[in-house]
């Protein structure tokens, strides 16, 4: 578990939620680990911090009120931004799993989950 926190402190990670009791949670975890992080309440802020920051890592919900997490994904695909992606949703349809899968992201969490399960998703990256 050592080696997962640590290959997660070498990253720059940028969350995207519009649920605020997860981004706390998350944020809560992140800064008790000592962990450079983004935060975004929707998929414009997001895009906003990506153009500022350098990010090795988006980590996004899919349903959002203005533009949805598959949506950002293609908008910052058609940047030719490659950043690693992964999806934390409440959606099991496989139909959203293979829209991102072809937008390249590289896991895909279903909620709820424990943060063992991001931190085994950051070691696959």
């Amino acid at each position: 578990m050592l080696d997962k926190i640590e290959k997660l402190k070498k990253l720059s990670i940028l969350f995207v939620d519009d649920v605020s009791d997860i981004i706390d949670v998350i944020s809560d975890t992140l800064e008790k680990l000592d962990v450079e992080f983004y935060v975004a309440y929707d998929g414009y802020e997001a895009l906003k911090i990506l153009e500022k920051e350098k990010i090795n890592l988006l980590v996004t919900d899919i349903n959002m009120s203005d533009i949805d997490g598959l949506e950002l994904l293609k908008t910052i695909r058609e940047q030719n931004n490659n950043v690693d992606c992964i999806i934390i949703s409440a959606y099991t349809e496989e139909n959203y799993q293979k829209i991102a899968r072809d937008l390249n992201v590289k896991e895909y969490i279903i909620k709820p989950f424990e943060f063992n399960e991001f931190l085994n998703a950051i070691d696959k990256l």
